[in-house]
């Protein structure tokens, strides 16, 4: 292959997408004890990862997004998995109601039934962070709901 034809191709890809291929870094130093590297590392080979920095710079970002989430008012999405047993009584439309409550945020929702019983739902939402951790606690005060996971993210 021509290495010239290959950098076009990519700057065609690049301005396509929109995507610049050289964004400006900052290099750092950290301290660590060697046992957390060590792990850290395998972590990184199991997940498939080759780019050290890369998987920081993911880490650094959820760490950011979880101080966000404690902050409040900053603008993120997510999902909020919860899991239930269909057979409490007045769940579904107590479910249904909380989520009417909160429809500025909540862009959809998904059902599925894991066997006779017990059924998981996923509800996709965006919007400010209280906004969006609070819905996730109303749902959790409501009887029957056997667990609740919220995941988030900020742009």
């Amino acid at each position: 292959m021509n290495r010239n034809n290959d950098i076009k191709e990519y700057s065609t890809i690049f301005k396509k997408w929109r995507v610049c291929p050289m964004v400006r870094v900052d290099r750092i130093s950290i301290s660590t004890p060697p046992e957390l590297l060590r792990q850290f590392d395998d972590s990184l080979r199991t997940l498939g990862y080759t780019d050290r920095s890369k998987a920081l710079q993911i880490a650094m970002k959820n760490f950011v997004t979880e101080y966000a989430w404690k902050q409040g008012q900053q603008k993120g999405a997510g999902a909020i998995l919860l899991t239930y047993d269909h057979e409490s009584h007045g769940l579904q439309e107590a479910l249904t109601d909380v989520q009417h409550h909160y429809r500025s945020i909540v862009n959809s929702t998904t059902h599925i039934h894991l066997d006779e019983s017990q059924c998981l739902e996923m509800i996709s939402v965006q919007g400010r962070m209280d906004h969006i951790r609070a819905l996730a606690k109303a749902i959790m005060k409501i009887r029957g709901i056997t667990q609740l996971k919220l995941s988030t993210v900020t742009p």
